[in-house]
């Protein structure tokens, strides 16, 4: 299965233009229509997208929805979510993609995962849009649009700004449409699902042969791994846990060094490396701080 990092490739794969810029796009729909793929085999991307469907023929499959409402529909995609289609060249409206990136650098989404909520679960529900509120959607996507069509100094900031008001909107429609014990149920286990996914990286991270470095002591590694901002990655673990992100890699790094001291004849040297720590006297202050040993102290106690 395909799976997109960028938004550049992305555009590519599906035989349109380049981006304007590498963290956010967005299109109309019919300018898209002449060179676009008109059907895909199922994909992935990391970032997330909001689109507004005014016409349009075919199938497009995001999540586990398969048919869209009749009449104008809203529709948003998360990252790492199964994504396929097969259209016909007559759709009509906007879509807009925003990467981890542009949340990050933003001033206005710090919190994105947390005040928009449905942008986390594993499903992009389809909003049926009412013809009145259909010309106040359409006003927003294209006054984002005809913002990123001549970028200023200060066009970042404009286009944060009104994405954030498409956020709300499409909040409003999420809270209208879905009950609010189905809603609470998609978010559990969207948190739990990132907890499991948060464990299993931090395992994978520090298995043999693999070479990534110090940057697995870091939360901030695995948030951008799992496409997610670092404060949410902690928040939801905690929430879960009891514990921050932190105690997790660090408590997972303290296992493997008692098991390698303990079970194998390895050095302190060589657990220290294989622990991805960048000198053997930073593993000593590790261990002596979580135990209250150091690392040959602890070997010949136990």
């Amino acid at each position: 299965m395909q799976h997109f990092k960028n938004i550049p490739d992305y555009c590519k794969a599906i035989n349109i233009s380049n981006p304007k810029q590498p963290y956010f796009d967005i299109r109309s729909f019919e300018e898209n229509m002449p060179s676009i793929v008109s059907k895909t085999k199922p994909f992935k991307h990391e970032f997330y997208a909001i689109a507004i469907k005014v016409e349009g023929s075919g199938k497009a499959i995001t999540g586990h929805h398969t048919n869209f409402p009749e009449g104008a529909t809203i529709f948003f995609n998360t990252p790492f979510q199964i994504i396929s289609w097969d259209i016909l060249p007559d759709w009509e409206g906007y879509y807009l993609m925003f990467t981890k990136e542009f949340v990050t650098q933003s001033k206005h989404l710090q919190n994105l995962l947390d005040e928009f909520p449905f942008l986390k679960i594993d499903k992009s529900i389809p909003f049926e849009i009412e013809p009145k509120e259909v010309s106040k959607l359409l006003a927003i996507y294209e006054s984002i649009y005809e913002e990123q069509q001549s970028l200023k100094q200060d066009s970042l900031i404009i286009i944060e700004v009104q994405v954030l008001v498409l956020l709300n909107f499409v909040k409003r429609f999420f809270n209208t449409q879905v009950k609010k014990e189905e809603a609470e149920i998609a978010f559990r286990k969207a948190d739990v699902n990132l907890l499991s996914r948060f464990q299993t990286l931090i395992e994978t991270s520090f298995y043999e042969n693999v070479l990534i470095g110090k940057k697995t002591h870091s939360p901030s590694f695995y948030a951008e791994q799992l496409a997610v901002h670092p404060n949410h990655l902690n928040a939801t673990v905690k929430q879960i846990t009891g514990h921050t992100a932190k105690n997790h890699i660090q408590n997972h790094i303290l296992r493997l060094a008692k098991s390698r001291l303990l079970q194998t004849e390895m050095s302190i040297k060589e657990i220290a490396y294989a622990l991805h720590f960048d000198a053997p006297n930073n593993f000593n202050s590790f261990f002596k701080k979580q135990t209250g040993q150091t690392p040959s102290t602890y070997r010949k106690t136990n």
